[in-house]
């Protein structure tokens, strides 16, 4: 009776370890699945059909988790990057942070006037080419966020000068990262 007890213990304490070490492993990926999935993550974020220069998406990557974040002017804009991303093989749980925009015609006129001032510089634009602007150009309330990348400090700097000067605006937020071509 005693060693039949004693295993039955030592049975079911081997049950929870090798479970244990079965979740283990499968919570998470290994370096290779993660890159897939950021790599898909992206691509599919860029292909969003609504996805312009007056919105910005970020996204993080944590096991089989992502993490979106970031702001649009489309409340459809946010539910499309939630579902394209849902059904990315091997993604389990989408966390969707995106911030919608309050509609605003203000905040509509002064984008248009953002976009032609940096866009319409001389010394600005070659970011203007592409389908996918490298500048975003994010306003809240008056309040401008450049997010994005540049492939020089004056070139961040002057992007922000342009955008200080657009009358309309309250303040001015420049993030735009250097990234050497």
């Amino acid at each position: 009776m005693k060693d039949r007890l004693i295993l039955l213990v030592l049975a079911s304490l081997l049950t929870v370890n090798i479970k244990g070490t079965a979740q283990d492993t499968q919570r998470e990926p290994s370096a290779r699945a993660k890159e897939r999935i950021t790599r898909e993550v992206r691509h599919e974020l860029l292909m969003l059909p609504y996805f312009g220069v007056f919105d910005y998406i970020a996204y993080k990557v944590d096991g089989y988790n992502v993490t979106l974040l970031g702001q649009v002017v489309r409340p459809t804009l946010k539910s499309d990057a939630e579902n394209v991303v849902k059904h990315i093989e091997g993604v389990e749980k989408v966390d969707n942070q995106i911030e919608v925009l309050p509609p605003s015609p203000n905040d509509d006129r002064l984008r248009l006037r953002l976009f032609r001032a940096i866009y319409g510089f001389p010394g600005l634009q070659k970011y203007e080419l592409g389908v996918q602007k490298p500048i975003r150009i994010i306003v809240k309330n008056g309040h401008v966020t450049l997010e994005g990348v540049v492939d020089s400090e004056g070139d961040k700097n002057l992007a922000g000068l342009r955008a200080n000067g657009v009358s309309g605006t309250f303040s001015v937020t420049n993030n735009l990262l250097v990234v050497k071509p």
